[in-house]
């Protein structure tokens, strides 16, 4: 069985982050930090060489693969900034209805720029994904 190449390790997220060609992405990426720390209370780590992740669960699958992953992080991808929300968004139907301007795929939650969504929503996204892997996998 394949080892997961993504792993939480002792890199440093600000200068990641600060490491970010543009402008708008890197200060758009300190404020989901900041965001993400105060909704988990975990501290930013880094998770391979692009995603910064707070806190952590363990899983197994049926196939009796197991693994430890973020409960929520982000990367400030060239294009967009990618928000990984591991509850999906099953749920999430009238607030990403009231967003803003967005994608989604499976966990992905892909932004522009900050200023395109209403941040009060974005926060309610997280904060019920959080607790939502909290209460499915403690």
């Amino acid at each position: 069985m394949a080892d997961l190449k993504t792993k939480q390790h002792d890199g440093d997220p600000e200068a990641f982050l600060n490491s970010v060609e543009n402008d708008k992405r890197r200060e758009d990426s300190f404020t989901v930090m900041r965001l993400m720390e105060e909704i988990t209370g975990a501290p930013a780590k880094m998770w391979g060489e692009t995603i910064v992740g707070f806190g952590s669960y363990d899983y197994t699958y049926a196939s009796g693969r197991e693994g430890t992953w973020m409960l929520v992080g982000f990367a400030p991808r060239k294009a967009t900034l990618t928000l990984y929300i591991q509850s999906g968004f099953d749920n999430f139907g009238t607030l990403l209805g009231k967003l803003g301007k967005h994608k989604t795929g499976k966990s992905c939650l892909y932004i522009k720029k900050l200023e395109d969504v209403d941040m009060d929503v974005l926060r309610q996204i997280i904060a019920e994904s959080v607790d939502h892997m909290k209460k499915t996998n403690p």
